[in-house]
């Protein structure tokens, strides 16, 4: 770990963790709203990813919606990385109370993390649009259970939808709640892998009170004139535990 990271980490006991695709980047899962993704989208859609990624998409293209998430979205082969493996290591030793996470790919809890806010939802979690029954992803993505690459629900037939929040949808009232009130107590605030541009989330560092907030992304953001402390690196290499 970075050495003047590591300090602030030993003086604190209430540290909280907010993140962004950069740290889903390092599991080679790559950022749908870079320039190769943007290219990737309009090139094979004639749209941006953000339309696609759409409520008003999903409900009224819902074949292509899904064509473009089995491919782009969705990494099976994705395992957590050393950035993930850290904090998951802080949680253990008492030191972080909670994970704020931008990115829907759960590789925070594949890494051993229990405290887990999830803003945007993720993509192991489906549900029936019509009965409410809850899916995982090998079940939604299994062809026998898709009619033309839409899963549906085997009980009564309706559209199974990823619980993701899309464009044009409200985050779940119950995560930022949660998120808010971990970084209002937070004493030590990390913020890692994120140019913090994607609101209403990137909005929840105002609430941060605490003595130290770090900045922990490879590109310069609006915010680091505010970090106590700003690192523009690969945060899995400011963050290694691994031994």
């Amino acid at each position: 770990m970075d050495e003047r990271l590591k300090k602030l980490v030993d003086d604190s006991e209430n540290i909280v963790f907010f993140g962004g695709a950069g740290v889903s980047t390092e599991s080679n899962i790559p950022d749908f709203r870079s320039e190769n993704g943007l290219y990737s989208a309009i090139s094979e859609y004639g749209v941006s990813p953000e339309e696609i990624l759409s409520h008003s998409f999903f409900m009224s293209r819902t074949k292509t919606f899904y064509d473009y998430y089995w491919k782009h979205i969705i990494y099976r082969e994705a395992k957590p990385n050393r950035a993930h493996r850290a904090l998951a290591k802080l949680e253990e030793m008492g030191k972080l109370k909670a994970v704020i996470t931008q990115n829907i790919d759960g590789l925070h809890q594949m890494a051993g993390s229990r405290k887990v806010y999830e803003l945007h939802g993720s993509t192991l979690r489906y549900n029936c649009m019509k009965c409410r029954r809850p899916y995982d992803l090998d079940f939604a993505a299994d062809p026998s259970h898709q009619a033309d690459g839409i899963p549906r629900c085997p009980v009564c037939g309706g559209i199974i939808k990823p619980d993701v929040v899309l464009y044009e949808e409200p985050l779940d009232g119950d995560q930022i709640d949660g998120a808010v009130t971990a970084i209002s107590q937070a004493d030590l605030l990390i913020v890692g892998g994120t140019s913090l541009v994607v609101y209403p989330a990137a909005g929840f560092i105002r609430y941060f009170r605490g003595r130290n907030m770090v900045l922990i992304n490879k590109q310069p953001t609006a915010y680091d004139s505010q970090a106590d402390l700003v690192i523009h690196d690969s945060i899995g290499q400011v963050m290694d535990m691994d031994d």
